[in-house]
């Protein structure tokens, strides 16, 4: 069943949409049950559904299409790095090893704490400040180094 305060934070997305395409808040919806939950359950996408009126199947493929919803938990703060072809030329997959090796796990998994999870995304569409990371997908990083990693890590874990 979706919170009270999700139910108002859809409600107040259908505004934007004709009656008739409550699907097109399906991405804010699976947003918010993120913010709030911090991953997206197959049981959270089926109330999804539910609320909107649409199939299960639809919200399941637009859950597992894009790469900024969490299907299984990632800890308290999830760090995605981009290795498409422009962040690779410059340099994510030393920034993923680097990572790894700071973090002591590798892509897909959760730091025993539960602090990090580390995860690679498809483009960001900030190719220019190559190579980039998100962190829980609302802070985009880039022109990443050792350095630059470390700062982000000690702000996070002053978090």
């Amino acid at each position: 069943m979706l919170s009270e305060q999700i139910q108002t934070r859809i409600n107040r997305e259908l505004k934007k949409y004709p009656a008739d395409q409550k699907q097109s808040a399906v991405m804010a919806a699976l947003r918010f049950v993120q913010d709030e939950k911090g991953w997206i359950a197959t049981d959270d996408m089926a109330d999804v559904a539910d609320y909107l009126g649409m199939p299960k199947m639809a919200v399941y493929e637009v859950a597992t299409f894009y790469h900024m919803y969490n299907l299984k938990p990632m800890g308290k703060h999830t760090l995605t790095v981009c290795t498409n072809l422009s962040c690779t030329l410059c340099g994510s997959g030393d920034t993923v090893a680097y990572l790894q090796s700071k973090l002591g796990i590798g892509l897909g998994e959760v730091t025993a704490d539960g602090k990090y999870g580390l995860r690679e995304g498809e483009c960001m569409g900030a190719c220019k400040d190559a190579p980039v990371l998100t962190i829980d997908n609302k802070r985009l990083c880039g022109f990443l180094n050792k350095d630059k990693v470390d700062q982000i890590l000690a702000e996070l874990d002053k978090s």
